[in-house]
């Protein structure tokens, strides 16, 4: 049977790709296709998917078009040029204005037969454009560069920075307003406070720390689960960026003797907002702030993008689809909990199940699900909240966290009546969990009975996989890590961080989960109603073929996804 194709006449660089034999004439039709389907530049298309090297393409188009190429690495943007063409034609064209001579600007592509974009800038900036060849990874990687540099930095800023830089919209909750007082009402304070806010949000941070000290003060954001040092602004705005902060969160700013709790909803534009996460601490010398981002895409992640291995995934939705019993996710502040029970609620958020939450704070906002905000303050606790599920004809119960004897108790009487319970708790581990529950004044019989499968875990910081290097250990070494002689005689190969430069300087981008899913058998039910420790749980899991979170850690290592120093700061007690 004949297949008919819509193939359409090769032009430009993609002929002079085919006619040198770097591109078949097939694959490169498809290229073309996919590339306009998809909405992106041909050439970075080709780069993207390994078709062909971005040097190789840079070389060829200059040759065959007569269009110098240049190294942008090795060069200086003119931040002047850069102004002149808006960050949406930069983004739209992936086109970069290097420089200007007279009343020519040089724009750097990776495809100089993109004639639209060179005569769409031309348009807007009222001057003649010249193409300059850049290789296409470059080119993004500059692009990004030159659209942080536009937005500046927060080193050596002063008030005449904080004035070109517009306010951000606060959103509030209630019609409630506060008096912000001439005292606060600061524009250099409000503005370092809005982009201290961007920048954290750019960066990719998950906490903002504002930190007073006797004869300092400085900002500092947690990235990839580590804090480093943004900025250091001058210690008499220390008040005035406490007081702008309690403004923004709505709390109380006469009161600088006991800690606060608020919530700021930063409005970026119509259709976007970003939730902060507020809590103030008086000490020594001031009031410390400490922000968390709420990331409202945390609560989209699918399973498979959490990090389990196949056979720990396997256990996760077996026991995350059982009618009843408690479902408990643990490990430190900032592991990951969070986005874990999230992911479980959204498996389980259909429209024949009815789930509700009791959280502080609501996090997420979950289309489907009936969530509480926790309030000491009004009285809505926990233990009222899981109360008044109880009559609410819940399937799934959430609670935020298991603090207290109270809380746990009904939980666990919500477990042992036909629900299931989902909850966290702040323990190291599964056995330890098991442990602690009987501490909090849980009898040993209700806690093997009601408990299904306990998951604790931890977040490394995942290896740049373009500037990881390999790392030389000796066998010796790898067996006091934890590793078999098995493991080492088959071969193991560890990476470790490279210099990414700019782009990458710790050798680390984003973070990955590490597990221990410990479902309670029937021998692990024995040894809680027996009183064991966690120790001889431990061992039972063990004897199981349950991993710990170290053996996990271990294998993620291995598998070069993060470096063995990096597992033992998460893992090593």
């Amino acid at each position: 049977m004949a297949v008919s194709t819509n193939r359409v006449p090769l032009s430009g660089l993609a002929r002079k790709l085919v006619a040198d034999g770097l591109l078949d004439e097939v694959a490169a039709q498809d290229a073309f296709q996919q590339a306009v389907g998809n909405k992106i530049p041909f050439v970075k298309y080709l780069v993207d998917n390994d078709l062909v090297s971005a040097k190789v393409i840079a070389h060829a188009a200059a040759q065959e078009f007569g269009v110098p190429a240049l190294d942008v690495e090795a060069m200086e943007i003119d931040p002047d040029v850069l102004k002149l063409v808006s960050e949406e034609l930069i983004t739209k064209h992936h086109a970069l204005p290097l420089f200007r001579r007279g009343n020519r600007v040089y724009i750097g592509v990776s495809d100089p037969t993109n004639l639209q974009a060179l005569d769409e800038i031309k348009f807007h900036i009222g001057a003649n454009t010249e193409a300059v060849v850049i290789e296409e990874d470059k080119l993004g990687k500059a692009i990004e560069k030159a659209m942080e540099a536009a937005d500046g930095g927060l080193g050596d800023m002063d008030d005449s920075d904080f004035d070109n830089l517009d306010d951000l919209e606060v959103g509030a909750d209630e019609s409630e307003r506060e008096d912000e007082s001439a005292e606060i009402d600061d524009a250099p304070v409000v503005r370092f406070v809005n982009k201290v806010l961007l920048d954290a949000i750019k960066k990719g941070a998950s906490d903002l720390h504002f930190e007073p000290y006797e004869k300092s003060y400085r900002v500092r954001f947690r990235i990839d689960g580590v804090l480093e040092e943004i900025a250091k602004p001058p210690l008499a705005l220390a008040s005035k960026i406490a007081a702008r902060i309690k403004v923004m969160s709505r709390l109380d700013v006469s009161e600088r003797r006991v800690p606060q709790d608020g919530r700021i909803k930063l409005k970026l534009s119509k259709n976007k907002s970003i939730d902060f996460r507020v809590s103030t601490c008086p000490t020594l010398f001031g009031e410390k702030s400490v922000m968390r981002i709420l990331d409202s895409d945390a609560a989209k992640l699918q399973i498979d993008q959490l990090g389990y291995e196949d056979f720990q995934k396997e256990l996760f939705l077996k026991n995350l689809h059982k009618p009843y019993g408690m479902f408990l996710v643990t490990g430190p502040t900032g592991s990951g909990k969070t986005v874990s029970l999230y992911t479980g609620i959204n498996i389980l958020n259909q429209v024949e199940i009815n789930i509700s939450t009791a959280e502080d704070p609501v996090e997420i906002n979950l289309a489907g699900v009936n969530q509480v905000q926790v309030d000491e303050r009004t009285g809505m606790t926990f233990p009222k909240a899981l109360k008044a599920f109880l009559r609410q004809d819940p399937d799934i119960i959430l609670v935020g966290e298991i603090r207290d004897l109270e809380t746990a108790s009904i939980g666990v009487k919500a477990a042992q009546t036909g629900h299931m319970v989902m909850s966290t708790l702040h323990t190291n581990d599964g056995p330890q969990t098991l442990t602690r529950l009987q501490d909090m004044g849980i009898q040993p019989f209700a806690v093997a009975t009601t408990i299904n499968l306990i998951t604790g875990q931890r977040l490394a910081r995942r290896l740049h996989p373009d500037y990881r290097v390999p790392i030389d250990i000796p066998p010796e070494a790898l067996l006091d890590e934890g590793y078999t002689q098995e493991e080492i005689d088959a071969g193991i190969k560890l990476f470790g961080p490279g210099d990414g430069g700019t782009d990458c300087p710790s050798g680390y981008k984003g973070r990955c989960g590490i597990y221990q899913v410990m479902p309670i058998s029937d021998a692990m039910k024995r040894l809680i109603i027996e009183g064991a420790n966690a120790v001889q749980l431990a061992d039972q899991a063990a004897e199981e073929g349950i991993w710990d979170i170290r053996k996990s850690g271990l294998a993620k290592a291995k598998a070069g996804i993060t470096s063995l120093a990096e597992i033992n700061r998460v893992t090593v007690e």
